[in-house]
C-alpha cells in the first residue's frame, strides 16, 4: 500500500479538512484518522466516483491516517464479482491504491446480525407484517406524519423469535421486515421507523445461500464504518437527510461503539456532457447504445482510460475543482484542459493523415527520397527529432485542398503556395477528377530553395500542412469521439433520440508515419493538427487502432 504517511502540509484546504483538524485538536478520537470509500459493486466507477475517492483518500494521507476500500455488497439482487474486480483495478490505476485495506460489507453479516438481536432485545426494533404497499402508505408525506404499525408494540421476545425465523427462511420475501423503532411523527421521513432488514430469496455472490435476510444500506453503513474504526465517513450531500439515522444507529449501539464515526457531507459534482448516473450508464451499456462499460464516450474510469486520459490529468482536475459544500456543475473543458497540460510536453508529435488525398510534385526528381528532420515535440526540445521520408508522391488531408476556395481558406488551392511542415514550399497547379467529379489527386511544384532548416526565404505563406510520403506509411484505424448525447436527459428521455450517431466516427483509410508501427497499447501521441491520440487497448502491430483523446485548441479555426 502506498505510504499514507507521506503527508503534505497540514493546513486545511477545504471545510472537511477543517472539521478533521478541529476533531484532532479536541482529542475526539483515541485512534488515528480513518476514512473509507464504500461503493456498491453494481456498476463501474466513473469520474464522479473518483471525486469522492480523492476526498477520502487525500484526507487520510494528509493526516497520517488510514484509508479503506469497502465493497458495500448488502444487496445480492444487483451485485457481482465482475464489478468488484473492476472497482479495485480502476482505483489502483487511478492512483488510489488501498493496498491490503480492501473489505466487504458481507464480511460483517454475522456481526451485524448479532448486534441487531441486541437492538431488538433493547426494544429499539420490531418485526413488522405490513405489506410493502401498506408500509409505504403508513409513512405519511412531507407535510403529514406517518401512522404506527399495528405491530410496533410487539414484545422484544416475539420480534426476536420472528426475526430468527426470518433468518431461517421460514417466510417468503415481502411478508415481513425488521424496522427500527424511532418516531413516526418525525419531519425527516428517514426516521419514521425505517426498515433495517428485509427477506431476499437470492444467493449472494460471496456468501452463497447462507443468508435469507439482508440489512438495508442505511442501517449497515454506520455499523460497517464503526467496525472498521472509521473516524470520518465523508459522503455526498444527498445523504445529508440520512445522517440522523446514521447517528441514531450508532447511539443505539453505543454499548459496542463508544467512539462512533462522524458522517459529514460534501457537494456532489456534475460534469457538463458527462453521464454519471449508474442507472443511465447501465441502460446505455445493456441497450447496446455504446460499446460496453469501457466505451471512450462514457465517463467511467475504464472509458476515460481507453479514451486516453492519464491518471495525472484526472488528479490535476480533481485538485483544481476542490471540494464544494453543495451540488455543483463543472464544465468538461476543465478536464480536457488538464489532459492537454499533462500531454503537451511528453506526447510525441507525429504526422497522420485521416482522409488521404494524393499530391504529385511535378518538378521533383523521380525515384528520389529525401529525409526531412522533424522535431518530436515543439514544447520539449529534449525529445529531439526524427527523419521523415519525402518524395515526388505524397498524401495530405483531403480537407486541406479546395478547388474553389471559400472565403478565409488559406490552405492548398490552384495558384496558392503553402509550406509542407519540415519540408518545402509547394504551389498548387492543377487537380485531377474522376468521372463522378471527385478530386483524385492534386498537382504542385516545389521550390528547392525553401527546404526547412537549410535555407532562408523572404516569401511568406499563410498555412503549413502536414503530409506523408506515399508508400512509406502504416495503415491505421482512427476513432474520432464526440459528445455521446445531443441534449440533456429529461423526464421522458429516449436514448434512440438522445444518442448522437455521429459521436463516433471511424476513419478507415487513415495512414500514419511508419514510426507508429510498433505503438504499444495506451501509448499517447499528438497527431499534428488533429489532437492527442492513444493507441487503443486492442491495438497491435498490423492492426493499429487509435482513439482521439481530445482535440487541439486551434483545430476549430476555420482555414488554418
Amino acid at each position: 500500500m502506498e505510504d499514507l504517511k507521506e503527508a503534505d502540509s497540514k493546513a486545511s484546504s477545504n471545510f472537511l479538512e477543517k472539521i478533521i483538524e478541529e476533531d484532532l485538536a479536541a482529542g475526539a478520537y483515541s485512534r488515528p484518522i480513518h476514512t473509507r470509500f464504500p461503493p456498491e459493486p453494481n456498476g463501474y466507477l466513473h469520474i464522479g466516483s473518483l471525486y469522492a475517492v480523492n476526498i477520502n483518500y487525500s484526507a487520510a494521507k494528509k493526516y497520517d491516517g488510514a484509508f479503506n476500500l469497502r465493497l458495500d455488497d448488502t444487496n445480492p439482487l444487483k451485485e457481482d464479482e465482475e464489478y468488484v474486480k473492476a472497482i479495485i483495478e480502476d482505483m489502483k490505476w487511478a492512483g488510489f491504491d488501498p493496498g491490503e485495506n480492501v473489505f466487504y460489507g458481507s464480511d460483517y453479516f454475522g456481526k451485524i446480525y448479532e448486534l441487531t438481536e441486541q437492538l431488538i432485545k433493547n426494544g429499539d426494533a420490531f418485526v413488522c407484517d405490513l405489506s410493502p404497499d401498506e408500509l409505504r402508505a403508513s409513512r405519511g408525506t412531507l407535510t403529514s406524519p406517518g401512522t404506527d404499525s399495528p405491530w410496533r408494540n410487539r414484545t422484544p421476545e416475539e420480534s426476536l423469535d420472528l426475526f430468527r425465523r426470518m433468518k431461517n427462511g421460514e417466510f417468503p420475501p415481502g411478508t415481513r421486515v425488521l424496522r427500527a423503532k424511532i418516531d413516526m411523527a418525525s419531519p425527516n421521513m428517514n426516521m419514521r421507523d425505517p426498515a433495517i432488514y428485509r427477506i431476499l430469496d437470492a444467493d449472494h455472490y460471496r456468501a452463497g445461500d447462507e443468508w435469507k435476510i439482508y440489512p438495508m444500506y442505511d442501517y449497515a453503513h454506520p455499523i460497517q464504518d464503526a467496525i472498521e474504526n472509521i473516524t470520518h465517513s465523508m459522503c455526498s450531500v444527498e445523504f445529508k437527510d440520512h445522517r440522523p439515522l446514521y447517528e441514531w444507529v450508532l447511539k443505539a449501539l453505543s454499548f459496542e461503539f463508544p467512539e462512533p464515526p462522524k458522517q459529514r457531507e460534501f457537494g456532489r459534482i456534475n460534469i457538463t456532457g458527462a453521464i454519471t448516473g449508474k442507472r443511465y450508464l447501465r441502460q446505455l451499456v445493456e441497450g447496446g447504445y455504446v460499446d460496453g462499460w469501457d466505451d471512450p464516450r462514457l465517463p467511467t474510469v475504464k472509458g476515460l482510460r481507453r479514451r486516453g486520459f492519464t491518471k495525472e490529468s484526472i488528479k490535476a482536475f480533481l485538485g483544481e475543482i476542490g471540494v464544494a459544500r453543495d451540488m455543483s456543475t463543472v464544465d468538461i473543458t476543465m478536464l480536457e484542459h488538464s489532459l492537454r497540460e499533462d500531454l503537451k510536453a511528453k506526447a510525441p508529435a507525429v504526422m497522420a493523415v485521416l482522409d488521404p488525398l494524393k499530391v504529385i510534385i511535378d518538378n521533383y526528381p523521380d525515384d528520389t527520397i529525401e529525409y526531412m528532420d522533424v522535431e518530436n515535440n515543439a514544447e520539449n526540445a529534449e525529445m529531439g527529432s526524427r527523419k521523415l521520408p519525402f518524395s515526388k508522391s505524397l498524401i495530405i488531408e483531403r480537407e486541406d485542398f479546395q478547388e474553389v476556395p471559400e472565403k478565409g481558406f488559406r490552405r492548398l488551392y490552384p495558384g496558392n503556395e503553402v509550406r509542407l511542415k519540415g519540408a518545402y514550399f509547394v504551389k498548387c497547379t492543377s487537380a485531377v477528377k474522376d468521372e463522378a467529379g471527385n478530386i483524385t489527386e492534386v498537382h504542385c511544384t516545389y521550390d528547392p530553395e525553401t527546404r526547412s532548416g537549410l535555407s532562408f526565404t523572404a516569401r511568406k505563406v499563410k498555412a503549413t500542412l502536414h503530409w506523408l510520403c506515399e508508400g512509406k506509411t502504416v495503415p491505421v484505424a482512427v476513432n474520432l469521439y464526440g459528445r455521446l448525447l445531443k441534449g440533456e436527459i429529461g423526464e421522458d428521455y429516449n436514448w434512440d433520440e438522445l444518442v448522437d450517431p455521429e459521436s463516433k466516427v471511424v476513419c478507415k483509410e487513415a495512414q500514419a508515419e511508419e514510426s507508429l508501427a510498433d505503438a504499444s497499447p495506451e501509448s499517447k501521441w499528438q497527431f499534428i493538427r488533429h489532437g492527442y491520440f492513444v493507441a487503443d487497448l486492442a491495438s497491435k502491430p498490423g492492426s493499429l487502432v487509435f482513439n482521439r483523446i481530445v482535440a487541439l485548441k486551434d483545430t476549430k479555426r476555420k482555414g488554418s
